[in-house]
């Protein structure tokens, strides 16, 4: 699967009433926003960086569980199934899957430092990548619409924690060399 059938097949369009209720998500994030940077308890780059990540994951939720149809309740609950798949039968489509997965939440990881204002631990990023798979996983498995499995929320979390330490690392990285 390439990365223009992922977007074509995985992204149908919003409902009317996920149109709606992810506009009121934003417009109360905006306010939100406006009332703490005048207050000055966040600057313009935190405000921005958390609109982003809710856009992101506005996204990510809508391909991974709200635009897809219902079919029967799927789960896999053997953990690294997946890899031992790939192992076994030499699976390279499952392997880019896998792959793409841990993908999946880098942008969210990426940003957890500007909203933060701080390095990021490596562990904060994994744990929150981990949890916002498992919101997805546990949404999917509720409504039907996707396999559940722990091999996603090991994946998601770990390209949480690679963006994190990126961006962590690219802030140290230009921050020293502001300082010469």
């Amino acid at each position: 699967m390439d990365i223009y059938q992922i977007l074509t097949e995985y992204n149908n369009p919003w409902s009317s009433r996920e149109i709606f209720c992810f506009s009121c998500i934003m417009v109360i994030a905006v306010i939100m926003m406006i009332y703490l940077i005048r207050k000055e308890k966040m600057n313009k780059l935190q405000a921005a960086a958390i609109l982003a990540e809710l856009v992101f994951l506005g996204i990510v939720f809508g391909s991974t569980v709200f635009t897809r149809t219902g079919s029967v309740r799927q789960y896999e609950l053997i953990p690294f199934w997946s890899w031992s798949a790939i192992l076994r039968y030499h699976d390279m489509e499952l392997l880019k899957e896998n792959l793409l997965n841990c993908m999946l939440l880098l942008p969210a990881g990426a940003l957890l430092p500007l909203i933060m204002n701080r390095k990021v631990k490596w562990q904060e990023a994994l744990v929150f990548g981990v949890l916002i798979s498992a919101t997805i996983e546990m949404s999917q498995l509720i409504t039907m619409r996707g396999l559940f499995e722990w091999d996603d929320m090991i994946h998601n979390g770990l390209g949480c924690m690679v963006g994190a330490v990126l961006v962590n690392w690219m802030i140290g990285f230009f921050g020293k060399k502001d300082e010469r």
